[in-house]
């Protein structure tokens, strides 16, 4: 790994008393495009979302934890999910990914014509545990990121600066994607806040930076120089975990009766096949792989 492939680092910054988290999604994005095929205001929507998915991720305490980032708002874009757990792979998908709205208003991707203004942002943890951890806020712009930060404030209670972007050329390729999260943890005087807020707000936007040849550390050195301690350094990647068994497991719920007319309904055809809907893997059941599923529901 270089220091320009797709990765996030995590620091500790002002003597821990700061978390801070940036990352590189560039390849996450232009794969999620390659996957989902989405116009340029779908493109950023999404890769929005999977940003900020993991740099959520990045704080979950396992790496087999999960964390899911729902955006559904009012908009014909529909829903816009992204999850990631803590080795940095996450996956992500969206309901309509060419919606039919001007793409670019006033200079900018018209993401929140793509969202919608109205909706609610949920934020769900999976620990292992019996039921998952989720916390819902409403919409404030569907800008995706500050509806995260709003987020952080209302549910977490987590002071936050968050910027995540997602930079579309004109021919609808990805050319920079990224972000960063910085929250306050207690303990700074008024001064030393002042000082942190100034230098966030001097920040380029983060593709900006990322189309200028900076990376994670760098984007936090804007803020802290060196006063920081990098705690964790890792690529991220897309990544689905489907396989076979899950999709035949997907069948099966579907129970004896379904099983029998979705047997009726590819009779002629040979075989049904179930398609990811987070990556677009084909899996194929022949007739006899059915009728195996349809006797065991029996």
């Amino acid at each position: 790994m270089t220091e320009h492939d797709d990765h996030l680092i995590r620091v500790a910054a002002l003597g821990g008393r700061v978390r801070a988290l940036a990352v590189d999604a560039t390849q996450v994005v232009r794969k999620l495009v390659e996957v989902h095929g989405t116009a340029p205001a779908a493109t950023a929507a999404l890769g929005r979302v999977a940003t900020g998915a993991l740099l959520l991720g990045a704080l979950l305490k396992q790496e087999q934890h999960l964390v899911t980032l729902r955006v559904r708002g009012d908009g014909p874009a529909g829903t816009v999910l992204a999850s990631a757990n803590g080795r940095g792979e996450v996956r992500g998908l969206i309901s309509n990914p060419r919606p039919d709205i001007e793409q670019v208003r006033n200079g900018k991707l018209n993401v929140a014509g793509a969202v919608g203004r109205h909706g609610h942002l949920t934020v769900v943890r999976d620990m292992g545990m019996r039921h998952p951890y989720n916390s819902t806020v409403e919409l404030v712009s569907g800008e995706i990121g500050q509806d995260l930060a709003y987020y952080f404030t209302r549910s977490e209670q987590t002071p936050s600066a968050l910027g995540v972007g997602v930079f579309v050329d004109r021919n609808g390729g990805v050319d920079a994607a990224g972000g960063y999260l910085i929250q306050v943890l207690g303990g700074l005087r008024d001064d030393e806040v002042e000082q942190m807020e100034a230098e966030i707000s001097a920040l380029p936007h983060p593709t900006t930076m990322l189309r200028a040849g900076e990376t994670p550390e760098r984007i936090l050195a804007r803020v802290f120089g060196d006063a920081f301690q990098v705690l964790h350094r890792g690529p991220v990647r897309f990544h689905c975990p489907c396989d076979r068994d899950r999709a035949e497991r997907a069948l099966r719920l579907l129970g004896g009766h379904a099983l029998e007319e979705l047997r009726h309904d590819e009779a002629e055809r040979g075989h049904s096949d179930v398609v990811c809907e987070f990556c677009g893997t084909r899996y194929r059941f022949t007739l006899a792989d059915i009728d195996r599923l349809i006797a065991d529901a029996a």
